[in-house]
């Protein structure tokens, strides 16, 4: 071969050299941007984890009976089974998500520009977001407007509809009550949103180190621990033991309190149960502060490896009876997948063990309201199909109170779910609540 000539083999090395030059370049590229994007997204979620408590916030938290060997506990521990958790994991419901636009009801804001007739008007907005108007005083439980119940705003469960009234539409609030600090129950654009608000917050122990680190003023937050109380215009706020946990990320865990809450009026009372799994307690919160006329109480995200966390269908339907409770809403399903059951299962298995109980069960659309006081009728807050609910409500010490016209539609599809019997959940140490 003369010289200066390049053989065919030579240039399909130095073919293939430049072209790996290149592609290697791409790569560089691609993975310098990715890089900024997750630096990015850290950033940006770092801010939605919150802030740890500290100083009198954290001396306040260390004397209280809950908190042992650095955390909160529950008097009845939490079992976990991981390798079980796996394994239903990978046979989730084929239906964990809706295929199609759910039928909810977007709320014209006029509807609150009167108060509810018999003064306790409740508006379910999905998941555990509800605005309870009472006695003259207007309550917001874990309010989630965010697109997703996770710190990042690319990654993490999805809301399946849009909110069903925008933030700034909502009547004023007197108060935002905070069960935990999970995120899909405090929710960071949403309590940034609120942080400019004249409104008070009631949470849990630890959760004000969020709340200010988000920008709500420490004179609008008020920390209470399990059995403590705080008033809101003529109602009482008390917060009620739960058994679940805490934490926003890996290092957190159960650093701030859980809770449930009695809301306590002059006239009414309502139940709001955040995250628990069933326990012995639920019996003494009827006794000391029941009856209620409401109590929403969360149904779905279970599993039977970790059956401590929530209740389950048939154990909300209990803990309602040992509340002394009226009308029962259930709560905590309808808007994000957070578990591996069809997402219609919790509701179906709620209606079997209401009727047999003979629980007086409302089924409102996401955005629907109604009136639940006593002394007079229950009006559905939507013109949907109502069923007149069958039974006498009454019990020693308060009003007689016969249900009307209560939302009991089946708005949501018929889809393939386990009954009770094929897929018990239950609490452990506590009976299930039977």
């Amino acid at each position: 071969m003369s010289r200066g000539m390049v053989s065919p083999m030579e240039k399909r090395e130095r073919w293939a050299g430049r072209w790996l030059k290149r592609l290697a370049k791409v790569v560089a590229v691609l993975v310098g941007l990715g890089a900024l994007l997750v630096g990015i997204g850290y950033l940006n979620g770092r801010t939605a984890l919150g802030r740890a408590p500290a100083g009198a916030r954290l001396e306040r938290m260390m004397v209280s009976p809950q908190w042992e060997d650095g955390a909160f506990r529950n008097p009845l521990p939490l079992s976990d089974q991981p390798a079980a958790a796996l394994k239903e994991l990978m046979g989730a419901s084929d239906h964990v998500t809706p295929s199609g636009p759910l039928p909810v009801v977007q709320i014209d804001p006029a509807r609150f520009d009167s108060d509810p007739d018999s003064g306790l008007r409740i508006t379910w907005m999905g998941h555990s977001t509800v605005l309870v108007e009472m006695d003259g005083t207007t309550l917001l439980t874990d309010p989630v407007w965010g697109p997703r119940a996770s710190p990042l705003s690319f990654m993490g469960p999805k809301r399946w509809y849009d909110p069903v009234i925008a933030l700034e539409d909502l009547p004023r609030i007197d108060a935002v009550v905070i069960s935990h600090d999970h995120y899909d129950h405090l929710d960071h654009p949403t309590i940034v949103a609120l942080a400019g608000w004249s409104v008070e917050f009631i949470v849990p122990l630890g959760v004000g180190a969020h709340l200010e680190h988000w920008g709500v003023p420490p004179s609008q937050i008020t920390e209470l621990d399990w059995w403590e109380d705080h008033s809101v215009g003529p109602v009482r706020i008390v917060m009620t033991p739960a058994r679940h946990a805490s934490g926003r990320h890996l290092f957190d865990n159960n650093r701030t309190l859980w809770a449930g809450f009695a809301f306590v009026g002059p006239e009414h009372r309502v139940y709001f149960s955040g995250d628990s799994g069933m326990f012995p307690e639920m019996e003494e919160i009827g006794a000391r502060l029941g009856p209620f006329d409401v109590s929403m109480i969360e149904t779905g995200t279970y599993a039977q490896s970790w059956s401590d966390w929530h209740m389950g269908p048939e154990q909300a339907v209990a803990a309602h009876t040992m509340l002394d409770g009226r009308i029962f809403l259930p709560v905590h399903w309808g808007l994000f997948n957070l578990s591996t059951h069809g997402w219609t299962e919790p509701i179906e298995r709620v209606l079997v063990a209401a009727r047999e109980k003979g629980v007086i069960t409302v089924t409102p659309r996401p955005g629907e309201s109604f009136e639940a006081g006593r002394g007079g009728e229950s009006r559905a807050g939507h013109g949907s199909e109502v069923a007149v609910a069958s039974g006498e409500w009454a019990s020693a010490g308060a009003a007689a109170f016969t249900p009307a016209e209560l939302p009991t539609e089946r708005w949501w599809p018929a889809l393939p779910w386990r009954a009770a019997e094929e897929y018990p959940i239950v609490s452990s140490g506590s009976g299930g609540g039977q």
